[in-house]
């Protein structure tokens, strides 16, 4: 057992974000490596605003590892932004990079994400970026920051041992009620908006050979969605299903993933989805594009041209299946175990 301790610093645990999926991930792993660790959530009233409580958080870690007494035994690895952490994953990507594609908002919570961020990648002796993509924008906005701390460690995720797709469809189209010998569209994903399912039923609504499309996640203002869907004539055709604790079920049974995401860092659901063997399509805006074949990218989450795409793919099952092997290639070069690898080389040089 190492006498040294990793204490991971994430603000909240949401048992649906791909950030707590990755977390869990990384500490399972770092224990078989023999390694202590622990992990400190915040640890404030709930009715407090959200800006309020990442600056609370922010004090809370820091005055926790005070800087009098720094412990060499201990190592801080933050995936939110502090003003202390000895590694900091840019797992959340680069928020100033992010306004400029969201636009003017006068919520207080950008002003603070961008005083600890600043701070952040200046403090932090060690800085992991997903992607080029985070990378780049790092040096962009933040041009003060040393290039040589930066490095580059791709998401990676657990490879299923095996998956039967026929099985899986039939099993899911028993209980969501829909036709099992179409194919599957699927997009996962919280947070509608930014990660493009206005696109990406948009994009359905242009398809000429029929699918099934499931969208699942999280989203308040669903009914939102589901009045366009019918306003694009597609409603019997695309299914809501609300977050998922069996995702991979979703990820067994389709056959492509349709993701135009405006903005992402990194999006462990591309990996995933690639896992199981999906075509993958999500825009250049998203890390993850950088893993894959350059006629599955899209320029923006608007390309709507992707549809012709796709629709070449459904009308020619045997380019699907080759496809669907290519895919399968990718998620194997970045299975979590080389995600874990690589994290620990950095974590090592840290501790000396």
């Amino acid at each position: 057992m190492h006498s040294r301790t990793l204490r991971f610093i994430r603000l909240k645990h949401t048992p649906f974000g791909g950030a707590e999926r990755y977390l869990e991930r990384l500490e399972s792993s770092l224990k078989k490596e023999g390694y202590q660790t622990e992990i400190l959530h915040a640890q404030l009233p709930k009715r407090l605003p959200s800006w309020l409580k990442v600056l609370l958080f922010d004090r809370q870690v820091c005055r926790e590892k005070s800087p009098r007494f720094p412990s060499p035994s201990i190592l801080y690895f933050s995936l939110d932004r502090i003003s202390c952490p000895d590694i900091y994953r840019a797992g959340d990507g680069v928020h100033k990079a992010f306004l400029k594609t969201k636009g003017f908002s006068l919520n207080p919570l950008h002003l603070s994400y961008l005083y600890l961020e600043k701070r952040t990648f200046e403090t932090a002796r060690c800085i992991i970026a997903n992607s080029r993509l985070v990378k780049e924008q790092i040096l962009r906005c933040y041009p003060q920051i040393d290039e040589q701390k930066i490095h580059i460690v791709y998401n990676g995720v657990p490879l299923p041992d095996s998956f039967d797709k026929l099985k899986a469809k039939k099993s899911l189209a028993e209980e969501l009620a829909f036709d099992p010998h179409r194919p599957i569209l699927l997009f996962v994903g919280s947070g509608f908006e930014r990660k493009g399912v206005r696109e990406f039923l948009q994009i359905v609504s242009r398809l000429r050979h029929p699918i099934q499309a499931l969208v699942v996640g999280k989203e308040k203002r669903i009914e939102r969605y589901k009045k366009l869907a019918a306003e694009l004539g597609i409603s019997e055709h695309v299914l809501f299903c609300g977050p998922r604790r069996d995702v991979e079920r979703f990820y067994e049974a389709a056959d492509l993933f349709l993701f135009p995401t405006r903005y992402e860092p990194f999006s462990n659901v591309v990996l995933e989805a690639l896992s199981y063997g999906n075509i993958v399509f999500t825009t250049r805006q998203n890390g993850a594009s950088e893993i894959l074949p350059e006629a599955w990218i899209m320029q923006t989450p608007e390309d709507f041209d992707v549809a012709s795409r796709i629709d070449r793919f459904l009308e020619k099952p045997f380019l699907m299946q080759q496809a669907s092997k290519t895919a399968e290639e990718i998620a194997r070069r970045h299975p979590i175990e080389r995600n874990v690898r690589e994290t620990l080389e950095l974590i090592r040089k840290q501790f000396g």
